[in-house]
């Protein structure tokens, strides 16, 4: 009995597929870099897993038989989809091509990504980057349900569920009217907030739960004046003077309004972590690893 067909090498596919395009079991070796007793062993037992005699040898020809002239063709097929696919692992291995999914919110989005997009499209313009930008509530189903490679978000996740590596700490900073009793100060304190109306997150979404931490530790309360969905709408109102805001500062740092003063808060310092996030026990693919790996060297 031979051996299975399933047994059949990809070196012995090469050596039928060399003999029938030479001709020769010595033109062969030499296409294979291997000696001439060995491409017939390779031959000869190609010729035992298929159960067919596939060259009819005599002292000074190999003529294809009719086994060899009807399985040339899958054989190719075979070999021409191995090559390819080794192109394709090359490529993705040397970010020749791919895609990479990121989550963020439009904030983080904005105040953390465009430096690290710039530099990987100029390194690597063949990877197509595609960016969710959800909103907070979002964050975390699109990471689990794993319609993205990672996410750029707040960092206090469950970690039962999650992988998270911080990348960022962000401290705090009070934005509030150039006309405000507290612009004029270079730094406030949370017990300097008691009785400001704040423009604040809706509860889960962004900073929210820091801040009213903080505040009740410095016995200030939470006083809020309007709940937003997206954190730069905070820009606005408090250009309106509808109210003070709290914003990480590197989010801060991306509002221009003249309007705007951006004061440290201290006592204590307060930071948002932001970590890059993934499903828990997911890889990232290699494009996707060599992004977080740049996001990581800008935000230092």
């Amino acid at each position: 009995m031979g051996m299975p067909i399933s047994h059949l090498t990809l070196r012995q596919l090469q050596a039928i597929r060399a003999v029938y395009e030479t001709g020769r079991i010595s033109a062969a070796a030499e296409r294979l870099n291997v000696s001439q007793s060995a491409a017939s062993v390779l031959l000869s037992q190609a010729e035992a897993a298929l159960g067919n005699r596939l060259f009819d040898r005599t002292t000074r020809h190999i003529a294809p038989t009719e086994a060899a002239e009807l399985t040339i063709g899958t054989i190719t097929r075979i070999l021409d989809d191995v090559q390819a696919l080794g192109v394709l692992t090359d490529d993705l291995r040397n970010l020749d091509r791919g895609r990479i999914r990121i989550a963020a919110t439009p904030a983080t989005g904005i105040a953390l990504l465009p430096t690290t997009v710039r530099r990987f499209k100029t390194k690597y313009p063949n990877v197509e980057l595609s960016m969710n930008d959800c909103a907070p509530d979002q964050f975390f189903s699109i990471i689990r349900d794993e319609k993205v490679d990672f996410g750029l978000g707040i960092a206090s996740v469950d970690r039962g569920e999650f992988d998270v590596q911080v990348v960022h700490s962000d401290p705090l900073c009070l934005l509030c009217n150039v006309d405000h009793r507290l612009a004029k100060q270079s730094t406030v304190s949370w017990a300097d907030l008691k009785g400001e109306p704040m423009i604040i997150s809706r509860r889960d979404y962004g900073v929210r739960a820091v801040v009213e931490h903080h505040l009740r530790n410095a016995g200030a309360g939470l006083e809020i004046a309007n709940e937003i969905g997206f954190l730069y709408s905070a820009e606005w109102m408090v250009t309106c003077d509808m109210g003070v805001s709290v914003f990480p500062s590197r989010l801060a740092e991306e509002i221009r309004s003249r309007d705007v003063c951006k004061v440290p808060i201290v006592e204590p310092v307060a930071t948002r972590d932001i970590g890059i996030v993934t499903k828990k026990g997911r890889s990232l693919p290699e494009a996707a690893a060599k992004f977080a790996e740049m996001l990581v060297e800008d935000l230092r």
